[in-house]
């Protein structure tokens, strides 16, 4: 905890940064503790991916199996838009993509942003960001709210490449494999933090983003392994009723398993080397987990682990992500710190990204700012029973760059899920997310359901209107198109029977 002489410097100094920035300071929360905080941030982590979960039967992921019995795993998980900088904007914001207009990975930060780590550093608190940014897509610049900043370019890359990284707004080489470089800056910033100096660490790993590259201890590791293909993955049949045409002519395309990345690649020899590239992930837990032992921080310090979307593995004929499906929007999510929650809980409720700063803020005994769309989610972590939402809004804008996936809304409630796209002559979908979760028998065009629609609609755009979403960001086209489909591979989809009406007479 900070002595008081600091506490006052602090006071000052918060006091003073908000003048500069004509923005009102964040009021503690009187004889609140202002506890370390570790967030970790993964790329492209599926929410199944983990070995408790047995995602698939290979799986290792030891520490992580650890913080779940230690700490909480978050089991409803979600992200408000599948794709990575939208959804890191939401987590440093804990506002709709809609609201912070970084909708795409090309949209530059607009001028004003505030992300939370400027309230922390305002309130006293060492500051570190190591790791991916990913948001303007052009610089890897320090950004504001950081003491302490270690970043690269775009996606970096997982072994030293030219560009190298940006320390502190200077070029320094790459030295090894991304996952345990970066892990290395994060365990020196923590060690520089004296005893009484609260800080707040995010780690943003670039793995376990594509192409997937191993760490070389991990090579090969599950080379025997069978991998289980999803059933979702059949073009038609009982894993595939009424399924939009847009989904079905996405087999044949970038994000399809029929053409991925336009290529032959093998969807299981994928999913291995996925494993492999998460396990030094999973050792970067480990080793903070270890340096807070030996600090005496084990206990006292929050630690949150989570994924920036989830990832398809050829569910519903698909890889990658941006869509409204379980695979894709849903992530993993596991917090500890035994001085706030008993360790081996399960939190039910639909958390989101959005609900990463007023957590953090929380947890530095700091009051969230007003409107912000996310919540404080420690009183469900500690079992308490509070108000909390019974639906999260879902949206993706359609990119160029992608034009195989469109523009969608979806809610996601507790039992159904609607998703509703824009802009394409398609059927809509609702999944009863109770009876089939693995969403393969799209209910939209039952008539019995349609009350489920109407109100699910209405819901949808009640959430949109209160949050300033009715009009949609557009911005200039940048980057290349990938576009193509395989001459030889599945033709387009014919038109769903539903829109197949008589003429009149």
């Amino acid at each position: 905890m900070m002595n008081r002489r600091s506490a006052i410097l602090s006071a000052l100094g918060g006091t003073l940064a908000a003048a500069q920035t004509g923005r009102p300071p964040v009021r503690k929360v009187a004889g609140a503790k202002p506890r370390n905080i570790i967030f970790i941030l993964t790329d492209d982590h599926r929410y199944d991916a983990m070995g408790f979960l047995k995602g698939q039967p290979f799986l290792q992921t030891p520490v992580l199996d650890r913080m779940a019995r230690e700490g909480v795993h978050v089991k409803n998980a979600f992200v408000t838009t599948a794709l990575c900088s939208p959804s890191r904007a939401s987590i440093l914001t804990g506002k709709y993509a809609h609201r912070h207009k970084i909708v795409d990975n090309n949209t530059p930060i607009p001028d004003g942003t505030t992300f939370f780590p400027q309230h922390l550093r305002e309130a006293g608190y060492a500051t570190a960001f190591i790791g991916k940014w990913h948001m303007g897509a052009g610089s890897d610049a320090p950004q504001p709210g950081f003491d302490r900043w270690v970043s690269f370019l775009g996606q970096g890359t997982y072994w030293p490449s030219k560009n190298g990284l940006n320390v502190d707004g200077k070029k320094v080489p790459q030295k090894g494999y991304i996952t345990d470089e970066l892990t290395d800056y994060a365990l020196d910033f923590i060690n520089q933090q004296k005893k009484d100096q609260p800080y707040f660490l995010y780690l943003s790993h670039k793995a376990v983003h594509s192409e997937f590259m191993p760490a070389e201890r991990h090579k090969g590791r599950f080379d025997k392994e069978k991998f289980v293909a999803p059933p979702t993955m059949d073009a038609t049949g009982d894993m595939a009723k009424n399924r939009p045409m847009w989904v079905q002519n996405q087999r044949n395309s970038w994000h399809g398993v029929e053409f991925p990345y336009h290529s032959d690649l093998n969807i299981e020899e994928y999913y291995k080397r996925y494993a492999e590239t998460l396990m030094a992930v999973d050792e970067s837990v480990g080793r903070l987990l270890e340096t807070l032992k030996k600090r005496g921080e084990l206990d006292s310090t929050l630690v949150i682990y989570m994924g920036d979307n989830g990832f398809a593995f050829g569910e519903h004929g698909l890889i990658d992500k941006r869509t409204a499906y379980e695979e894709s929007m849903r992530v993993p999510m596991l917090a500890r710190c035994p001085e706030l929650f008993k360790g081996g809980g399960v939190v039910n409720e639909v958390v989101a990204n959005l609900d990463i700063m007023p957590t953090c803020l929380a947890a530095a005994g700091l009051e969230a700012p007003a409107g912000m769309d996310g919540q404080n989610f420690l009183p469900l972590a500690q079992g308490k029973k509070v108000a909390w939402r019974d639906s999260l809004l879902y949206e993706y804008y359609w990119e160029r760059n992608f034009p195989q996936t469109p523009t969608m809304h979806a809610l996601r409630g507790e039992r159904y899920k609607y998703i509703r796209y824009h802009g394409i002559w398609d059927l809509n979908e609702l999944y009863d997310l109770k009876e089939d979760p693995r969403e393969t028998n799209n209910l939209i065009n039952r008539p019995e359901l349609a009350p489920v629609v109407k109100e699910m609609n209405a819901k949808l755009f009640e959430i949109l209107r209160n949050t300033d979403g009715l009009s949609m960001p557009l911005y200039p086209d940048k980057g290349g198109v990938s576009e193509q489909r395989h001459p030889g591979r599945s033709k387009s989809a014919p038109f769903p029977e539903e829109f197949l009406g008589k003429p009149k007479k």
